[in-house]
């Protein structure tokens, strides 16, 4: 067999790979490739991938993240119950676990044609920004729905009305490569259907969004906010038509507008935060920074609901609780890439630098010195996102503005860990709401700032598809 510089000389040319332009061309694996999580990557791929603590975690520390795995896990009961530990959950609410979203903390799906409640997937409700709400808007980024409120919430404890059902049809989109072959997307059409409070108002927008996966999180969270502004520099600089820009957000602790960083919109600008409104809003638990119910003055039933709170009033999911569960969300590994060095993987990584696709998914970054925790401090890491918003056009368009995002808009998703979709989640839906079903249909439903990456990928012939996505599935 011939050396791999030569074998991917020969690769390069049947896939139709130039060198004359000024992108990167890849003979080799570069230095630590294989460990998108710097120290912190460990090394299992099956359908425990992403459930594991930082490898750098030492045995002291991992104690904590047990325990905030089993709080993570554990289904939260109906109050009064003699579980106190884990009681209050509703009165209306999605899941009764963080796990029943992010399923062995994968990614979540839509729901199927038969499914009873969505679960994995939630949807977010407001509607038209007004001078009127401008203090709601500087805190919570968009005026909830007067009747259901912020998001819908199709399960409810025994005696209180859940507040409908969530069904998502498809229409099929035929797209065509420039060789002929033919691909056959699906666009989602939401309904809200069993309405139990009366009718939503009349302009209420809507947004679906399936659970994204846990790993790396506390990863992103270490980033240094510079990286993240540079990005958006650059991008304004070259001036090639992509024009990444951050959100900014509330930050409920210190009270002002910071940089966001998570969530699909980047709505959210830390873990802690991101972990509170997700107890709230997902199972309708209480926190010190969140400490009222998720229900609106319609729901009159849900307000009056028993409540988990302890004989002095302290919150349902207690601060001890909630930091166990920080550590944890801040501490799950991201997996080790496979086949780095393979011809046909670095071939793909070629195509994706060709198409522009790095220019949104930023392969590279060093975590920050003074990171949460200090196994995720000064961590060589490789997530390819550059944590901004981004135009995505009308095909992606959920025309629900979020703080600074705007209807097109979505936040770049880290692909880390995307090729073991199937294996930790056993399906391969992607985008914000599931619609692509595998990922070269999540490549074709790009648009906007992103089109020209699209049209590109629809010249690629067959053998370098199977390149790109051989690239993307070792990540």
């Amino acid at each position: 067999m011939p050396p791999l510089p030569l074998r991917l000389f020969a690769l390069f040319l049947a896939l139709g790979l130039s060198a004359c332009d000024d992108t990167p061309r890849f003979t080799k694996a570069e230095p630590g490739e294989a460990r998108s999580g710097g120290s912190a990557t460990v090394r299992k791929t099956d359908q425990n991938a992403f459930s594991l603590p930082s490898a750098n975690l030492p045995p002291s520390r991992r104690v904590d993240f047990s325990v905030g795995n089993s709080f993570f896990r554990s289904p939260w009961v109906i109050a009064p119950s003699t579980t106190t530990a884990r009681d209050g959950l509703g009165p209306l609410f999605n899941t009764n676990a963080c796990q029943g979203c992010h399923i062995k903390d994968g990614r979540g799906h839509p729901p199927g044609p038969d499914a009873p409640n969505a679960v994995s997937m939630l949807v977010r409700l407001s509607i038209p920004d007004a001078p009127a709400y401008a203090k709601i808007i500087e805190q919570q980024g968009v005026v909830p729905e007067p009747v259901y409120g912020g998001q819908f919430q199709d399960m409810a404890v025994p005696g209180v009305t859940p507040e409908g059902k969530v069904r998502v049809d498809y229409t099929p989109v035929p797209v065509r490569f420039k060789d002929g072959a033919e691909i056959e997307l699906r666009k989602p059409s939401l309904s809200i259907t069993q309405l139990g409070y009366g009718p939503m108002h009349p302009d209420t927008r809507f947004s679906a969004r399936v659970a994204p996966p846990m790993i790396g999180l506390g990863l992103l969270e270490a980033i240094p906010e510079d990286a993240i502004l540079a990005n958006a520099a650059a991008q304004a600089r070259d001036n090639k038509g992509i024009a990444g820009r951050p959100n900014r957000v509330w930050d409920d602790a210190q009270q002002k507008t910071v940089l966001g960083r998570f969530g699909w919109k980047a709505g959210q600008p830390n873990l802690n935060q991101q972990n509170v409104h997700a107890f709230s809003g997902d199972m309708g638990l209480t926190t010190s920074l969140r400490p009222f119910d998720d229900c609106t003055d319609t729901q009159t039933a849900c307000k009056q609901a028993p409540s988990g709170n302890g004989p002095d009033g302290e919150p349902e999911v207690s601060d001890n609780i909630l930091r166990l569960v920080l550590f944890y969300t801040r501490n799950l590994a991201v997996p080790a890439r496979r086949d780095v060095s393979a011809p046909e993987v670095l071939a793909g990584k070629n195509l994706f630098f060709q198409a522009g696709c790095q220019s949104c998914h930023t392969p590279k970054y060093t975590t920050a010195a003074n990171a949460a925790e200090p196994e995720l401090a000064n961590q060589v890491i490789r997530p390819y996102s550059d944590l901004l918003l981004h135009d995505m056009g009308d095909g992606l368009a959920d025309n629900r503005s979020e703080f600074q995002a705007g209807g097109r808009d979505w936040r770049t998703p880290p692909l880390w860990g995307i090729g073991l979709t199937q294996a930790v989640s056993g399906h391969t839906q992607f985008l914000h709401d599931g619609r692509a079903r595998n990922l070269l249909e999540a490549v074709l439903w790009h648009g906007g700032e992103a089109k020209a990456a699209q049209q590109q990928v629809l010249t690629f012939n067959a053998e370098q598809r199977a390149a790109l996505l051989a690239f993307l599935n070792s990540l």
